[in-house]
């Protein structure tokens, strides 16, 4: 796709914190200790518009993070070429591991997950036990690439 192109599909800023919001799931790559990436998909909540998740502290992507903190999340969806959209960050991965922060986060995954129904004492319980055991992800964005293809008029390459 051309330059010209590119702009065409490229989502306004506002149209991206709209999209983040209304998915649920995050495909995030970090670097494996060789040098290739490590890919997985995870359920993440938005923190003053950054990406952010919780994932077991024994990961292997915590375990990357620790040794290189870059890391690229997608966000994508549809099936059909002009139904494709998605959103692509590049950043740098800012670890949180304080309990009650921890706490927080996971309480707000959940919630999201729950399509924003109160969680309840049993799923207090459950992020609180599972946040001894987790470390949270804060996602500093340095490059945000976007896409949506329904933007487009024409079969691509076609004048």
């Amino acid at each position: 796709m051309s330059a010209q192109g590119r702009q065409a599909v490229r989502m306004a800023d506002e149209e991206i914190e709209a999209y983040l919001a209304e998915h649920l799931k995050v495909q995030v790559a970090t670097v494996g200790p060789d040098g290739t990436p490590h890919l997985t998909t995870l359920f993440y909540v938005l923190d003053e518009g950054r990406i952010a998740f919780w994932t077991h502290a024994s990961s292997q992507k915590i375990v990357n993070l620790r040794r290189d903190a870059r890391i690229t999340c997608l966000v994508e969806d549809g099936d059909e070429y002009f139904e494709l959209r998605g959103v692509s960050i590049r950043g740098r991965a800012t670890l949180v591991e304080k309990y009650d922060d921890l706490v927080a986060l996971g309480g707000d995954v959940l919630t999201r997950m729950a399509g924003g129904e109160d969680i309840g004492e049993l799923g207090a319980k459950i992020v609180a036990d599972q946040a001894r055991k987790r470390v949270g992800v804060v996602v500093e964005p340095e490059h945000v690439a976007s896409w949506d293809h329904r933007k487009l008029v024409g079969v691509p390459g076609v004048d």
